[in-house]
């Protein structure tokens, strides 16, 4: 069976809004431009759309000069100028896993907080910001961005589509906010990979992805689905020893440019 890869995506913004690139460079943290900037509350504690599900409607739009264009429905939006090296650093961590971005300007701050309404700061991951993956699972050196655990996440369209053969209203793959997407496998063929190759570029598949009410959220209305779906249907066959798995974490063992339609290869 030919596998390949089917759709793209880029969360420049942690929880936010996906890009659907046709293309995208690998580098060791992960795609370029993904989750390098990261809302955080007055006391530094970094924001999901687990907790604050009208995250998932702010658009993040990366401009050529390496600034941010950021938004939301009936909103005029904001300039985010990237911070220099001058820039504060506030401590922060993603899951227990510290590190030291750089704060962005008050004026996003402020739009920020009056459109969460909550006071929050938005942060940037520039690239003497360093975060470390969990070494339980990785190499010496290994990298990730501000996501939450690894630097890449890959679902294959097939096991999206068994999960919606069980529910009453199908979901999209966007309430599993994967990188990538591959076509052409049998349903969680991907749990049984060990290593992969995308276009020229090898991965380590190094853990499964455990769910949580994230997956819950309808990112259209930026709220939560009340049925609780598909978190209460997952449970019901993808519930193993350490939670509801759907998907899988990789970490890049090269860099390059990936492109849709690519040949996803399993190694090992």
């Amino acid at each position: 069976m030919t596998h390949s890869l089917s759709t793209i995506y880029v969360y420049p913004l942690k929880s936010g809004a996906a890009l659907t690139p046709s293309a995208a460079e690998v580098e060791r943290r992960g795609l370029a431009r993904d989750r390098r900037w990261m809302v955080i509350d007055a006391d530094g504690k970094f924001l999901t759309g687990r907790e604050h599900a009208r995250l998932t409607l702010l658009r993040a739009l990366p401009n050529s000069d390496g600034s941010l264009h950021l938004d939301a429905p009936a909103s005029q939006g904001v300039r985010v100028p990237v911070p220099d090296a001058s820039a504060e650093r506030v401590a922060t961590a993603v899951w227990g896993s510290p590190v030291m971005p750089l704060l962005a300007d008050e004026a996003t701050h402020a739009w920020l907080s009056a459109f969460l309404g909550l006071s929050v700061r938005l942060v940037y991951m520039d690239r003497d910001c360093v975060r470390a993956v969990d070494t339980t699972y990785s190499q010496p050196g290994d990298q990730v961005s501000l996501a939450d655990g690894f630097p890449l996440l890959l679902i294959s369209q097939a096991s999206l589509d068994l999960l919606n053969t069980k529910l009453a209203a199908p979901v999209p793959m966007l309430r599993f906010r994967p990188n990538l997407v591959v076509a052409g496998t049998e349903p969680h063929a991907e749990d049984g990979w060990k290593r992969i190759r995308i276009g020229e570029v090898e991965f380590d598949v190094v853990k499964p992805c455990i769910r949580c009410v994230f997956t819950t959220v309808d990112f259209t209305r930026g709220e939560r689905d009340p049925s609780g779906e598909p978190l209460r249907t997952l449970i019901g066959y993808r519930r193993g020893e350490k939670g509801v798995s759907f998907g899988q974490n990789l970490i890049p063992r090269g860099r390059g440019v990936i492109r849709i339609g690519d040949a996803v290869a399993p190694l090992a």
